[in-house]
């Protein structure tokens, strides 16, 4: 390379591209390079259901406390997966590039990219790289898909929440959300506040061992927070919710960021967390299970599923009243996954 800058020329198809795949981001993400460059990845299928699925980062900054957009479209994507109950297997990636990137940091994107597949147990087989002219993006966006096994026939999704199910959070709130607005801000908030940003599987395989099919839904609470995610799942399985405000964990960190800021932990974004509705009777298994994994040693009940009305969710607050719980209206932090 000439240059340590992306250039137009690495998106042309041409040396420059080649040159880019062959010296950066094969050797970074590749599993096997004596595959060579080919149009589509070829993959054994195995037997049981599979599930899928897509998304794309677009997190300013690109590297943050605790991460950084590489790791976090691992994450993201692998999550995903793992909230429908799946083995997470195999990722592409598409790399959307600005003109002027610097060449080392997309090389530290691509190593924890890498780190992070590894880690999770994934193999990414295909991917593609877009370059666009500088100031039609912002320096790297990453688009994801997934695919994983599931190998049980339990059936987990956001409409099964049923009336008597313990609503559980796998541990602290707000953690990534405040972490990236620390880090796009410059702020000095006198505390190590950090992403959370982190593969969820192994936490939904404690469950699975745990509870089986007393687990009833299964949601990673990122854009719009605990809140959000809560709201959604009450309009899917058109049941009521109610949570207790003080059962919620947050970092002290967290709330005092959030209170000096005006917002609300509910609110803002996780990356490393869960939410998992289960049966009344194995809402204590499935704690303790949680508990057992490094990820969910927080874990705690913060709510409990009712008949209705439906749709409605309501927080018990510390001083004992009643306020409705509603979805995230507009962006209350902006580019955080």
């Amino acid at each position: 390379m000439n240059s340590q800058k992306i250039m137009l020329g690495h998106g042309s198809g041409g040396r420059l591209s080649h040159q880019l795949l062959d010296e950066l981001i094969i050797p970074a993400l590749g599993n096997d390079p004596s595959a060579g460059q080919n149009d589509a990845a070829l993959l054994e299928p195995p037997a049981g259901r599979l599930a899928y699925t897509t998304d794309s980062f677009v997190v300013d900054p690109v590297i943050f406390p605790g991460g950084t957009i590489g790791s976090l479209a691992v994450h993201g994507t692998v999550n995903d997966l793992a909230m429908m109950g799946a083995r997470p297997l195999w990722l592409s990636v598409g790399l959307i590039l600005e003109e002027g990137l610097d060449r080392d940091e997309l090389a530290l994107i691509l190593a924890d990219m890498r780190r992070a597949a590894d880690s999770a147990g994934v193999m990414i087989v295909t991917g593609d790289t877009k370059v666009v002219p500088r100031g039609k993006a912002d320096r790297i966006f990453i688009c994801t898909s997934g695919i994983g096994l599931i190998e049980h026939d339990l059936a987990i999704h956001g409409g099964n929440a049923r009336p008597g199910d313990a609503v559980i959070i796998s541990g602290t709130v707000g953690d990534h959300g405040v972490a990236v607005m620390a880090g796009r801000e410059g702020l000095s908030i006198g505390t190590d506040v950090r992403s959370d940003s982190a593969a969820l599987h192994g936490l939904v395989e404690r469950l699975l061992a745990a509870v089986g099919p007393d687990l009833h839904v299964l949601r990673d609470p990122t854009r719009g927070g605990v809140a959000t995610t809560i709201k959604e799942i009450a309009l899917q399985s058109q049941v009521g919710i109610t949570l207790r405000e003080q059962a919620v964990p947050v970092l002290p960190g967290v709330r005092g960021v959030c209170s000096i800021l005006g917002l609300d932990p509910l609110f803002v974004a996780n990356e490393g967390k869960l939410l998992a509705f289960v049966a009344p009777a194995a809402a204590q298994a499935a704690c303790d299970a949680l508990r057992a994994h490094p990820l969910g040693q927080q874990a705690a009940i913060i709510g409990v599923v009712e008949e209705g009305p439906s749709g409605k969710v309501r927080m018990e607050t510390s001083i004992g009243g009643l306020r409705a719980v509603e979805m995230l209206a507009g962006e209350q932090l902006p580019r955080i996954c």
